[in-house]
């Protein structure tokens, strides 16, 4: 390493993994990734510019969606591919330690609850679910049914039908939280875990579909035909309800490690 270069963090995963096991495999900055061991552990990292991946430019370039995307693209194939080899805690973007030396410690500091974090994802993989609700087949089928306003003046008539407008709003809105309530706890019955996350606003999610549920699951590798089956179930089961199922991913979620830059 030069004196402008610091460590990228990809994963943490078992003292077995070897450098031929990623040989092939670069890094955000096209960087031939690295493993640095302590102990039973393995850190994956590689060497990066700071002039292009230290704090400040990295600031710079969360506004450049482009460069955003490509970096992340590049972390998600090395931690795919250490998670190919085995159990993995995967790390957040831009995590950075000045050198290798700092790995090692915090290898070290933190060996307990990495080993435990491997131990708890070994064999299991995170996959997400989310429910996008159609507001008007809710509304047909809330049991909840607003009555026809009776004739009278212009302006009672309006008042009156904005309250019906606005009953049958919340109505609908508290079938599609009800709805989504009843997908976790279902999901969770085949599921070793699983969080609820925050819907997400349609401009972050690119669809127009009212998303009504959000949520991430830890599934034990052998259960995972059981799960995908059964949200396939979910979807054609539930009216007004669409249910859409991603992954799998790297078990961010469920690694119970919440990593800082340093």
């Amino acid at each position: 390493m030069t004196g402008n270069e610091g460590v990228w963090l990809y994963a943490i995963t078992s003292e077995s993994l070897d450098g031929v096991s990623l040989s092939g495999v670069l890094g955000v900055a096209g960087e031939a990734v690295r493993v640095v061991h302590s102990t039973d552990l393995a850190a994956v990292v590689g060497s990066v510019d700071l002039d292009e991946f230290g704090e400040v430019p990295l600031r710079r370039h969360l506004d450049d969606l482009d460069w955003l995307a490509a970096t992340a693209r590049a972390h998600e194939r090395v931690v795919s591919a250490v998670l190919r080899c085995g159990p993995t805690i995967p790390l957040r973007l831009a995590t950075l330690y000045l050198d290798d030396d700092r790995i090692r410690s915090l290898l070290e500091v933190g060996r307990e609850k990495f080993c435990a974090a491997l131990r708890s994802v070994a064999g299991r993989s995170e996959w997400g679910v989310k429910g996008y609700g159609d507001a008007h087949a809710l509304a047909q089928t809330s049991p909840e049914k607003q009555p026809e306003p009776s004739p009278t003046g212009k302006g009672t008539a309006y008042l009156l039908r904005r309250r019906a407008e606005l009953t049958a709003q919340q109505n609908v809105e508290r079938r599609a939280a009800a709805e989504a309530d009843d997908l976790h706890a279902a999901l969770l019955q085949r599921a070793v875990d699983g969080l609820r996350r925050p819907v997400t606003d349609p401009v972050l999610s690119g669809k127009r579909a009212w998303m009504i549920f959000n949520g991430t699951y830890l599934v034990d590798d052998d259960r995972v035909d059981d799960f995908t089956t059964f949200v396939a179930t979910l979807d054609a089961e539930r009216e007004g309800i669409t249910v859409e199922l991603t992954g799998p991913w790297p078990p961010y979620s469920f690694s119970g490690i919440d990593m800082v830059t340093r």
